[in-house]
Protein backbone atom coordinates (compact mmCIF):
# COMPACT_ATOMS: atom_id res chain seq x y z
CA UNK A 1 0.00 0.00 0.00
CA UNK A 2 1.15 3.34 -1.03
CA UNK A 3 -0.21 6.66 0.69
CA UNK A 4 -0.13 9.82 -0.31
CA UNK A 5 -1.92 13.36 -0.14
CA UNK A 6 -3.47 16.23 -0.64
CA UNK A 7 -1.27 19.29 0.45
CA UNK A 8 -3.36 20.32 3.79
CA UNK A 9 -3.37 16.65 4.42
CA UNK A 10 0.26 15.88 4.48
CA UNK A 11 0.16 15.21 7.94
CA UNK A 12 -2.25 12.56 8.22
CA UNK A 13 -0.46 10.41 5.59
CA UNK A 14 2.60 11.20 7.49
CA UNK A 15 0.63 9.74 10.77
CA UNK A 16 -0.89 6.64 8.94
CA UNK A 17 2.20 5.67 7.29
CA UNK A 18 4.00 5.77 10.78
CA UNK A 19 1.42 3.03 12.18
CA UNK A 20 1.26 0.71 9.92
CA UNK A 21 3.63 -1.31 6.94
CA UNK A 22 2.04 1.50 3.97
CA UNK A 23 4.82 3.65 1.69
CA UNK A 24 4.75 7.15 1.21
CA UNK A 25 4.07 8.58 -1.65
CA UNK A 26 5.31 11.53 -3.15
CA UNK A 27 3.69 14.44 -5.27
CA UNK A 28 5.66 17.28 -7.03
CA UNK A 29 3.19 20.17 -6.87
CA UNK A 30 3.89 23.71 -8.36
CA UNK A 31 0.96 26.38 -9.62
CA UNK A 32 1.06 28.18 -12.86
CA UNK A 33 1.15 32.60 -13.15
CA UNK A 34 -2.43 32.05 -14.04
CA UNK A 35 -3.22 30.06 -10.87
CA UNK A 36 -3.64 26.23 -12.80
CA UNK A 37 -2.11 23.87 -10.41
CA UNK A 38 0.39 21.45 -11.62
CA UNK A 39 0.97 17.84 -9.81
CA UNK A 40 3.34 15.43 -10.78
CA UNK A 41 2.90 11.84 -9.14
CA UNK A 42 6.92 10.92 -8.66
CA UNK A 43 7.53 6.67 -8.35
CA UNK A 44 5.19 4.42 -10.01
CA UNK A 45 1.79 3.50 -9.50
CA UNK A 46 0.98 0.64 -11.95
CA UNK A 47 -0.07 -2.85 -9.82
CA UNK A 48 -0.31 -1.25 -6.00
CA UNK A 49 -2.15 -0.36 -3.67
CA UNK A 50 -2.86 3.41 -3.67
CA UNK A 51 -4.52 5.42 -0.84
CA UNK A 52 -4.98 9.11 -1.22
CA UNK A 53 -5.87 11.02 2.05
CA UNK A 54 -7.36 14.50 1.66
CA UNK A 55 -10.73 16.33 2.61
CA UNK A 56 -13.05 18.55 0.98
CA UNK A 57 -12.18 21.51 3.21
CA UNK A 58 -12.61 24.01 0.18
CA UNK A 59 -13.46 23.42 -3.95
CA UNK A 60 -9.96 23.86 -4.41
CA UNK A 61 -9.06 21.26 -2.37
CA UNK A 62 -11.94 18.90 -3.81
CA UNK A 63 -10.62 19.12 -6.74
CA UNK A 64 -7.08 18.72 -5.90
CA UNK A 65 -8.07 15.41 -4.46
CA UNK A 66 -9.58 14.56 -7.65
CA UNK A 67 -7.20 15.18 -9.79
CA UNK A 68 -4.81 13.19 -8.04
CA UNK A 69 -7.19 10.13 -7.79
CA UNK A 70 -7.62 9.95 -11.56
CA UNK A 71 -4.13 10.07 -12.24
CA UNK A 72 -3.17 7.27 -9.60
CA UNK A 73 -5.97 4.99 -11.78
CA UNK A 74 -4.30 6.21 -15.06
CA UNK A 75 -0.65 5.10 -13.90
CA UNK A 76 -1.78 1.92 -13.09
CA UNK A 77 -3.46 1.62 -9.17
CA UNK A 78 -4.41 -1.72 -8.66
CA UNK A 79 -7.21 -0.96 -5.75
CA UNK A 80 -7.41 3.02 -4.92
CA UNK A 81 -9.22 4.27 -1.44
CA UNK A 82 -10.31 7.52 -1.03
CA UNK A 83 -9.58 8.58 2.81
CA UNK A 84 -11.49 11.86 3.20
CA UNK A 85 -11.50 12.73 7.57
CA UNK A 86 -13.44 15.96 6.94
CA UNK A 87 -16.37 15.36 4.05
CA UNK A 88 -17.51 19.41 3.99
CA UNK A 89 -20.61 20.38 2.22
CA UNK A 90 -22.98 19.27 5.15
CA UNK A 91 -24.77 22.73 4.96
CA UNK A 92 -26.20 21.89 1.73
CA UNK A 93 -26.93 18.47 2.43
CA UNK A 94 -30.21 18.34 0.99
CA UNK A 95 -32.40 20.87 -0.48
CA UNK A 96 -35.81 23.13 1.58
CA UNK A 97 -36.62 25.27 -1.00
CA UNK A 98 -37.18 25.00 -4.85
CA UNK A 99 -34.45 25.76 -6.92
CA UNK A 100 -31.50 24.89 -4.20
CA UNK A 101 -28.29 22.62 -4.98
CA UNK A 102 -27.70 20.03 -2.67
CA UNK A 103 -24.07 20.44 -3.00
CA UNK A 104 -23.48 17.78 -1.33
CA UNK A 105 -24.86 15.41 -3.59
CA UNK A 106 -22.73 16.80 -6.29
CA UNK A 107 -19.71 16.70 -4.72
CA UNK A 108 -19.87 12.96 -3.69
CA UNK A 109 -21.00 12.66 -7.39
CA UNK A 110 -17.99 14.51 -8.47
CA UNK A 111 -15.72 11.80 -5.62
CA UNK A 112 -18.00 8.66 -7.58
CA UNK A 113 -16.53 10.07 -11.42
CA UNK A 114 -12.89 8.97 -10.35
CA UNK A 115 -11.92 6.18 -13.44
CA UNK A 116 -12.48 2.81 -11.59
CA UNK A 117 -9.28 1.00 -10.29
CA UNK A 118 -8.36 -2.45 -11.83
CA UNK A 119 -9.51 -3.91 -8.19
CA UNK A 120 -12.14 -1.35 -7.30
CA UNK A 121 -12.30 2.38 -5.39
CA UNK A 122 -13.36 2.84 -2.17
CA UNK A 123 -14.30 5.82 -0.14
CA UNK A 124 -14.07 6.15 3.86
CA UNK A 125 -15.83 9.08 5.32
CA UNK A 126 -15.61 9.98 9.53
CA UNK A 127 -18.39 10.54 11.41
CA UNK A 128 -20.63 12.42 8.57
CA UNK A 129 -22.65 15.16 9.62
CA UNK A 130 -25.55 13.60 8.06
CA UNK A 131 -25.51 10.01 7.29
CA UNK A 132 -27.59 9.86 4.37
CA UNK A 133 -24.32 11.43 2.33
CA UNK A 134 -23.18 8.11 2.42
CA UNK A 135 -25.75 7.52 -0.37
CA UNK A 136 -25.13 10.22 -2.73
CA UNK A 137 -21.78 8.04 -3.64
CA UNK A 138 -23.01 6.17 -7.05
CA UNK A 139 -22.05 3.25 -9.34
CA UNK A 140 -18.77 1.45 -8.41
CA UNK A 141 -17.43 2.91 -5.74
CA UNK A 142 -17.64 1.80 -2.28
CA UNK A 143 -18.25 3.86 0.77
CA UNK A 144 -17.46 3.25 3.94
CA UNK A 145 -17.97 5.01 7.34
CA UNK A 146 -15.18 5.34 9.98
CA UNK A 147 -16.85 6.34 13.73
CA UNK A 148 -14.82 8.35 15.53
CA UNK A 149 -16.51 6.67 18.71
CA UNK A 150 -13.84 5.06 20.71
CA UNK A 151 -11.50 8.50 20.92
CA UNK A 152 -15.33 10.02 21.94
CA UNK A 153 -15.82 7.87 24.66
CA UNK A 154 -11.74 8.05 25.66
CA UNK A 155 -12.05 11.89 25.85
CA UNK A 156 -15.46 12.23 27.34
CA UNK A 157 -14.43 9.53 30.32
CA UNK A 158 -11.31 11.58 30.93
CA UNK A 159 -12.81 14.42 31.02
CA UNK A 160 -16.07 13.73 32.99
CA UNK A 161 -14.64 11.49 35.39
CA UNK A 162 -16.46 8.32 36.96
CA UNK A 163 -20.19 10.42 36.96
CA UNK A 164 -20.85 12.84 34.70
CA UNK A 165 -24.08 14.04 31.94
CA UNK A 166 -23.21 13.74 28.70
CA UNK A 167 -25.20 16.31 26.64
CA UNK A 168 -24.96 17.77 23.31
CA UNK A 169 -26.46 21.29 21.72
CA UNK A 170 -29.70 20.57 20.42
CA UNK A 171 -32.09 17.52 20.13
CA UNK A 172 -31.08 16.70 16.56
CA UNK A 173 -27.95 15.33 17.89
CA UNK A 174 -29.82 13.53 20.62
CA UNK A 175 -29.87 10.08 19.17
CA UNK A 176 -25.88 10.00 19.03
CA UNK A 177 -25.31 10.91 21.87
CA UNK A 178 -27.68 9.03 24.04
CA UNK A 179 -25.90 5.93 22.29
CA UNK A 180 -22.88 7.33 23.40
CA UNK A 181 -23.90 7.69 27.07
CA UNK A 182 -25.42 4.13 26.76
CA UNK A 183 -22.20 2.68 25.92
CA UNK A 184 -20.47 4.95 28.70
CA UNK A 185 -23.29 4.26 31.27
CA UNK A 186 -24.23 7.60 31.77
CA UNK A 187 -26.83 10.18 32.45
CA UNK A 188 -27.36 11.97 28.46
CA UNK A 189 -28.50 15.52 27.92
CA UNK A 190 -30.00 17.42 25.16
CA UNK A 191 -31.31 21.27 25.26
CA UNK A 192 -34.52 22.53 24.17
CA UNK A 193 -34.94 25.42 21.67
CA UNK A 194 -37.19 27.66 19.80
CA UNK A 195 -36.42 29.62 17.19
CA UNK A 196 -36.92 33.59 17.75
CA UNK A 197 -36.54 34.34 13.70
CA UNK A 198 -34.81 33.09 10.38
CA UNK A 199 -31.16 33.22 12.13
CA UNK A 200 -31.47 33.54 15.99
CA UNK A 201 -33.03 30.69 18.73
CA UNK A 202 -33.27 30.75 21.91
CA UNK A 203 -32.51 28.07 24.60
CA UNK A 204 -35.72 27.29 26.70
CA UNK A 205 -34.91 24.22 28.98
CA UNK A 206 -32.32 20.92 29.77
CA UNK A 207 -33.80 17.49 29.62
CA UNK A 208 -31.92 16.04 32.13
CA UNK A 209 -31.39 17.01 36.01
CA UNK A 210 -27.53 18.19 35.53
CA UNK A 211 -27.23 20.26 38.78
CA UNK A 212 -23.57 18.72 40.63
CA UNK A 213 -22.59 17.66 38.01
CA UNK A 214 -19.90 17.82 35.32
CA UNK A 215 -21.39 17.89 32.15
CA UNK A 216 -19.03 16.96 28.36
CA UNK A 217 -20.79 17.85 25.40
CA UNK A 218 -20.32 16.33 22.30
CA UNK A 219 -20.69 18.07 19.03
CA UNK A 220 -20.27 16.33 15.61
CA UNK A 221 -18.78 19.27 14.53
CA UNK A 222 -17.82 23.04 15.38
CA UNK A 223 -18.25 25.77 13.25
CA UNK A 224 -18.25 29.54 15.01
CA UNK A 225 -19.31 27.61 18.04
CA UNK A 226 -22.71 29.55 17.98
CA UNK A 227 -24.73 26.57 18.87
CA UNK A 228 -22.02 25.01 21.40
CA UNK A 229 -22.01 28.48 23.57
CA UNK A 230 -25.88 28.38 24.01
CA UNK A 231 -25.96 24.69 25.52
CA UNK A 232 -23.37 25.23 27.52
CA UNK A 233 -24.63 29.00 29.27
CA UNK A 234 -27.92 26.29 29.70
CA UNK A 235 -26.25 23.59 31.43
CA UNK A 236 -24.39 26.22 33.15
CA UNK A 237 -27.38 27.81 34.62
CA UNK A 238 -28.96 23.87 35.23
CA UNK A 239 -26.22 23.48 37.60
CA UNK A 240 -23.12 22.16 36.42
CA UNK A 241 -20.12 21.94 38.23
CA UNK A 242 -18.07 21.98 35.21
CA UNK A 243 -18.51 21.82 31.49
CA UNK A 244 -16.09 20.46 28.70
CA UNK A 245 -16.56 19.64 24.87
CA UNK A 246 -15.91 17.25 22.30
CA UNK A 247 -16.05 17.24 18.90
CA UNK A 248 -14.86 15.29 15.74
CA UNK A 249 -14.51 18.01 13.54
CA UNK A 250 -13.09 21.23 14.39
CA UNK A 251 -13.17 23.78 11.54
CA UNK A 252 -13.13 26.74 14.24
CA UNK A 253 -13.32 29.59 11.53
CA UNK A 254 -11.80 33.35 12.12
CA UNK A 255 -11.79 33.71 15.85
CA UNK A 256 -14.72 30.90 17.11
CA UNK A 257 -12.24 29.25 18.93
CA UNK A 258 -10.88 32.49 21.21
CA UNK A 259 -14.65 33.63 21.34
CA UNK A 260 -15.43 29.82 22.98
CA UNK A 261 -12.28 30.24 25.48
CA UNK A 262 -13.23 33.91 25.95
CA UNK A 263 -16.88 32.79 27.23
CA UNK A 264 -14.92 31.05 30.37
CA UNK A 265 -17.50 28.21 30.35
CA UNK A 266 -15.22 25.09 29.41
CA UNK A 267 -12.08 23.87 31.18
CA UNK A 268 -10.99 22.15 27.71
CA UNK A 269 -12.12 21.24 24.49
CA UNK A 270 -11.00 18.00 22.60
CA UNK A 271 -11.15 17.89 18.56
CA UNK A 272 -9.82 14.93 16.59
CA UNK A 273 -6.88 15.56 13.78
CA UNK A 274 -9.77 15.43 10.93
CA UNK A 275 -9.52 18.87 10.38
CA UNK A 276 -6.32 21.13 9.47
CA UNK A 277 -7.91 23.88 11.29
CA UNK A 278 -7.60 21.90 14.70
CA UNK A 279 -4.20 20.59 14.35
CA UNK A 280 -3.09 24.48 13.89
CA UNK A 281 -4.85 25.78 16.91
CA UNK A 282 -4.47 22.74 18.99
CA UNK A 283 -2.76 23.67 22.43
CA UNK A 284 -3.19 23.52 25.90
CA UNK A 285 -7.08 24.57 25.54
CA UNK A 286 -8.07 22.89 22.40
CA UNK A 287 -6.43 19.54 22.83
CA UNK A 288 -6.14 17.20 19.54
CA UNK A 289 -6.31 13.59 19.17
CA UNK A 290 -5.45 11.82 15.89
CA UNK A 291 -8.04 9.37 14.66
CA UNK A 292 -5.28 8.07 12.65
CA UNK A 293 -4.87 4.64 13.50
CA UNK A 294 -8.53 4.04 13.08
CA UNK A 295 -8.16 5.52 9.38
CA UNK A 296 -4.95 3.26 9.09
CA UNK A 297 -6.73 -0.29 9.95
CA UNK A 298 -9.10 0.28 7.63
CA UNK A 299 -6.59 1.30 5.08
CA UNK A 300 -5.25 -1.79 5.64
CA UNK A 301 -8.97 -4.34 5.31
Amino acid sequence: MIVFSTESYAYMADAICALGSFERGQVERKTFPDGERYQRVLGTCAGADIAVVGGTISDSDTLELFDLACAMVKYGARRLTLVIPYFGYSTMERAIHDGEVVTAKCRARLISAIPPAAMGNRVLTVDLHAAGIMHYFEGGISPVHVYAKPLVEAAAQRLGGDDFVLGCTDAGRAKWVESLALGLNVTPAFVYKRRVDGSRTEVTGVSAHVKGKPVVIYDDMIRTGGSLLGAARAYEQAGATSIAAITTHGLFPGDALDRLQASGLFSEIVATDSHPRAVELGGEFLRVESIASLLAEEVES
